[in-house]
């Protein structure tokens, strides 16, 4: 258990990169960035899978059927209603929609032989900080709000987000747990290859023409950032994840979920030289105390 936890922590960490990653490469617009993080996870998956001595590294038919599907609900799927709805309704509401992921994946991926008063501390703490971090990042929320059904198009298309990485971190979990016989590490490679052809798809409906990218004086830092990010928070942090998934419930990896935000916060302080709002930084206490209580319910 000490060792899911672990890798469910250090996944969190390295997907809050993300959040900073904009700063680091503002040449690229949100879809080249997250196209270039996993076309670059799809290399890197590719090329372990190439130098790894074994067939056993490849997957039978089913497996990469399983890993394509779960790669549109988790990756590329999942970003490019992700993108859509903050084209339509802004950045704020979809975010606050995807913020309440963690809620879902503890609701629906409770063990059976965990009684609900159990996990009901950890769930309450969740959605307090949840509604916390709503409170500290509504400003401006109702900017959009007059924008007719291309507005509420873009809240459909968040749901549907949302909808699409809650039923990927549950099915996800159950996967592994039921095919113990694959290794994490080829599962996140099969992922990571299957992702990488969506992300080319995303980038050719909906990214910057490859002579405007090419032409940006940065573009050599920009591609590092997309590396890092390929590298890090898309390969090795499914590798963590997938750790995390074998060895505990869907409910708590959901709690360990809102790790993401603690250090996206962190990076955002470290890099930005301030400090974050009164309101996260409650929000982000509460977190912790969630996460302490759905470990002591699940134990």
């Amino acid at each position: 258990m000490l060792v899911g936890i672990l890798a469910g922590l250090a996944a969190g960490a390295l997907w809050g990169l993300v959040f900073v990653a904009p700063a680091l490469a503002p040449g690229l617009a949100a879809v080249d960035l997250a196209a270039g993080r996993f076309v670059s996870f799809g290399v890197v998956a590719l090329l372990v899978m190439l130098l790894a001595p074994g067939k056993h590294h490849w997957p039978t038919a089913s497996q990469a059927a399983a890993a394509l599907g779960l790669s549109v609900l988790g990756f590329s799927g999942y970003y490019l209603l992700l993108v859509l709805s903050i084209r339509d309704a802004g950045v704020e509401v979809p975010t606050l929609i995807i913020g309440t992921i963690p809620i879902w994946v503890m609701l629906l991926g409770k063990p059976e032989h965990l009684l609900w008063r159990s996990l009901l501390p950890g769930l309450v703490l969740t959605v307090l900080g949840v509604l916390l971090m709503m409170v500290s990042e509504t400003a401006g929320v109702s900017a959009h709000a007059t924008q007719g059904w291309v507005y509420w198009r873009g809240i459909g298309f968040a749901l549907l987000s949302m909808a699409c990485w809650t039923a990927f971190a549950v099915m996800n979990s159950a996967w592994l747990r039921h095919h113990r016989e694959v290794k994490v590490t080829d599962w996140a490679n099969w992922l990571g290859v299957a992702s990488g052809l969506g992300a080319i798809a995303v980038w050719l409906m909906f990214g910057t023409e490859s002579k405007v990218l090419l032409a940006q004086a940065d573009i050599a830092h920009s591609a590092m950032v997309c590396v890092a990010t390929g590298i890090g928070s898309a390969w090795l942090a499914t590798v963590l994840w997938n750790i995390a998934s074998r060895h505990l419930s869907a409910s708590l990896c959901g709690q360990l979920i809102v790790s993401e935000t603690l250090f996206a916060l962190f990076y955002a302080f470290v890099l930005y030289g301030a400090w974050p709002q009164w309101l996260q930084l409650v929000a982000s206490l509460v977190f912790v105390l969630g996460i302490v209580a759905s470990i002591r319910a699940h134990r």
